[in-house]
């Protein structure tokens, strides 16, 4: 048998491979699609049933204390007992502070520690997709996502004030004030949030750590607030403690910027405070986009 015979012979197979002739895509549009595509998986949308169950049950765990707030609201002004909602809307954040860390905990890892994980940043960027432009979508979907999760309850607690025939335009002042807070909340979260989770690969590790930060932090800073303001009696120390937590802070601003009662134990006692909060609250935004923009900008690809 001579070599030619025995050895094979190579076949080039046509699998139809063809040139892309249709529309590129403006960087600004590719930014757009990687903005939507993390907000839908923040959610779990698209993604398998159990991916849905921790963000979609802390939706529910937010929207439940809407919903009876509303109905009591309703019924209590029906029986004369309301001319006011039972809970102000700036402090419904602050009250369900748990489920909020909870939720952040979860969707900003989901957003960028699986990326790292399984190395999909080249993909991203094999596009006109600057890093920058990874960073500022990713933020602005774990921002987005935060909002929602505090808005659609205000929103629902809103309706129910309006059925229960409360001043409409004091009600639509204080939801949009409520509104203006539910932001600032969900841009410092995500910031927070997002900065731990794109430190680690893990996404166990950068859920631990995000609850570990955000829920401890609020309980040291509030349990100092109430140990300095009603057993030392010194309520303008207590306020100043809460700039050491993201939640005190933005209820700080709140506080200051609407003239509502602090949810926390005590709060800014005068303007010039009260200022600080704010300054502190834009300084805070500002820190953790560096540190992001930073971060990704020596992430090997």
């Amino acid at each position: 048998m001579s070599q030619s015979e025995a050895s094979p012979t190579g076949v080039i197979h046509n699998i139809g491979y063809r040139g892309y002739d249709g529309e590129r895509l403006s960087r600004g549009a590719i930014t757009y699609g990687l903005y939507t595509h993390t907000l839908r998986g923040i959610f779990g949308l698209g993604r398998s049933a159990k991916s849905k169950v921790v963000p979609m049950g802390m939706v529910v765990v937010m929207i439940l204390p809407a919903v009876v707030l509303a109905v009591i609201t309703v019924v209590g002004s029906g029986q004369g007992q309301l001319t006011e909602p039972v809970l102000a809307y700036t402090r419904f954040a602050m009250v369900t502070q748990a489920a909020i860390a909870i939720f952040v905990a979860v969707a900003a890892p989901q957003a960028v520690s699986l990326d790292l994980r399984f190395h999909t940043l080249p993909l991203y960027l094999s596009r006109p997709l600057e890093r920058v432009d990874y960073v500022r979508a990713k933020y602005a979907a774990l921002t987005t996502a935060v909002f929602i999760l505090i808005a659609v309850p205000l929103l629902i607690m809103y309706v129910g004030s309006l059925a229960a025939e409360f001043d409409a335009g004091t009600q639509t002042v204080e939801v949009a004030q409520a509104l203006v807070g539910a932001a600032l909340f969900a841009v410092v979260l995500a910031g927070v949030g997002m900065l731990i989770a794109s430190l680690t690969a893990r996404r166990g590790f950068g859920i631990a750590a995000i609850v570990t930060v955000l829920a401890l932090s609020y309980a040291v800073v509030t349990g100092l607030q109430a140990l300095v303001a009603f057993d030392a009696d010194n309520p303008s120390m207590a306020g100043w403690i809460g700039l050491f937590s993201p939640m005190t802070l933005v209820d700080g601003v709140q506080v200051w910027a609407f003239g509502v009662e602090p949810s926390a134990p005590a709060g800014p006692t005068t303007d010039a405070a009260g200022l600080v909060f704010f300054v502190v609250t834009l300084a805070a935004v500002a820190l953790t986009y560096w540190a992001l923009s930073l971060r990704y900008r020596r992430v090997k690809l």
